[in-house]
């Protein structure tokens, strides 16, 4: 039987989770494990549920509960349901909820860096990237266009928070990733010799002088290649791409300097695909 629960105290503390933390304090819980992070829509829940993902709570529109939020429920068992009218809704989340549907998340622990690529050909990394936007579109595009695993540095976005999954479209569920370190000492240099030791070779984008075009026919036969992708306005860092095996250069026409970190990922792993 679906637990509903009909929100008749905005102070109620089972409704924190939604309402009263913030990403960071979901992700830091007292005890790793018991980390949360939120999924918002129909959709995104349901590619996280597909995934293995444990949902904890739901916060729903109570026209869903017989519209599209009838198949999460029956997928949840009995996970508390707490519902209330759109207003009352948006006055606890301080936000529209898209779709009308959100799902606290058990937080999963996450695979070694060797895991994940022991039979990966191509992976990308992302140094620092800190919009959770940007997080999003470059998981849909490794998604989309087959890359095997996203590793993020130590003072990259959490893939996790709310706004990255949603843009993702819940495609952070199905790429596999980790983090390639927890400090920030650990990135870049070993990280990347942790690579090296997994048969990588690292492809820093970036636009210099000495960099080599994407359409590079060296790149194209790199059994195993890490695309690195930098943060937002600054890009790379330059200890990160003197220590890459290459440099690579999307190149630009009309005048324009460079694209955007998220529409550079989606060139990147098209060009760069295995073929």
């Amino acid at each position: 039987m679906p637990n509903i629960v009909e929100i008749t105290n905005l102070t109620s503390p089972e409704l924190d989770v939604f309402a009263r933390l913030t990403e960071a304090q979901l992700r830091n819980r007292a005890e790793a494990e018991k980390g949360v992070f939120i999924a918002e829509s129909p959709k995104v829940i349901g590619r996280a549920l597909d995934a293995g993902y444990e949902p904890l709570s739901l916060l729903m529109e109570r026209r869903h509960i017989q519209g599209q939020g009838r198949d999460i429920i029956a997928r949840c068992g009995d996970t508390p349901v707490y519902t209330a009218e759109r207003a009352l809704l948006a006055e606890l989340t301080g936000y529209e909820l898209t779709r009308g549907v959100l799902c606290a998340m058990r937080r999963p622990t996450l695979p070694s860096v060797e895991d994940i690529c022991a039979n990966a050909h191509r992976v990308a990394v992302l140094e620092g990237i800190v919009d959770s936007t940007n997080i999003g579109a470059i998981f849909r595009s490794a998604a989309a266009l087959n890359m095997d695993a996203v590793l993020v540095t130590p003072t990259c976005s959490d893939p996790l928070y709310r706004r990255a999954v949603r843009v993702s479209m819940g495609t952070v569920f199905q790429v596999p990733w980790t983090r390639i370190g927890n400090a920030p000492e650990e990135w870049p240099q070993p990280g990347l010799a942790r690579l090296r030791r997994l048969g990588f070779k690292t492809a820093a984008m970036a636009l210099r002088d000495d960099s080599v075009s994407i359409d590079d026919a060296a790149l194209g036969t790199e059994e195993k290649l890490a695309v690195v992708l930098g943060t937002e306005g600054d890009g790379l860092s330059p200890s990160t791409i003197a220590a890459c095996d290459y440099t690579v250069r999307i190149p630009m026409a009309h005048g324009v300097d460079s694209l955007n970190v998220a529409a550079a990922s989606a060139v990147a792993f098209w060009q760069l695909r295995v073929r």
